[in-house]
């Protein structure tokens, strides 16, 4: 049986409310290619300076207002009182220049923040292309995942 279905085969949110509160942990990426117009951009402390502002300040402030709002966007995710949000913005230049975003969420409840560091990534790099676009069409999203999650049933990755 399907975890967002019930009896009468009709959508619903999964009840947790017999579950035990733990510790949950989760992390996630999103990158996003950076061509050579934006990689321009770059300033000498390592920051994406856009016609909007400083683009990765504001994708780490744009991923963790997403993040806290997930159960806004993604039916069916309950609303949680997250304990963490940090991002980490790496940026890449071996073989193709690409930003590498991760986001990590942590919560003491009853159900995973799987959803919140993938929504979280996810807006991150969203917000990056859209500060870039001025300068480029040619970004790429790619490679968005789960890389871990941690607490509960089922556990992946490492954190």
């Amino acid at each position: 049986m399907l975890s967002h279905i019930n009896a009468e085969n009709m959508p619903t949110m999964v009840d947790v409310g017999d579950k035990v509160v733990s510790r949950r942990e989760a992390e996630a990426m999103s990158c996003v290619s950076l061509p050579a117009s934006v990689l321009a951009a770059l300033n000498p402390a390592g920051e994406l300076m856009s016609p909007k502002g400083p683009v990765f300040q504001t994708a780490i402030i744009a991923g963790t207002m997403a993040a806290k709002r997930t159960h806004e966007l993604i039916p069916f995710c309950h609303p949680l009182p997250l304990e963490h949000i940090s991002f980490e913005i790496q940026l890449k230049t071996e073989t193709s220049a690409h930003v590498e975003i991760y986001c990590r969420v942590r919560v003491s409840h009853k159900t995973g923040v799987e959803m919140e560091a993938l929504t979280g990534a996810s807006i991150a790099a969203l917000t990056v292309y859209d500060m870039c676009k001025a300068l480029s069409h040619e970004m790429v999203i790619f490679d968005t995942r789960l890389l871990s999650k941690r607490g509960g049933k089922h556990e992946i990755g490492h954190s």
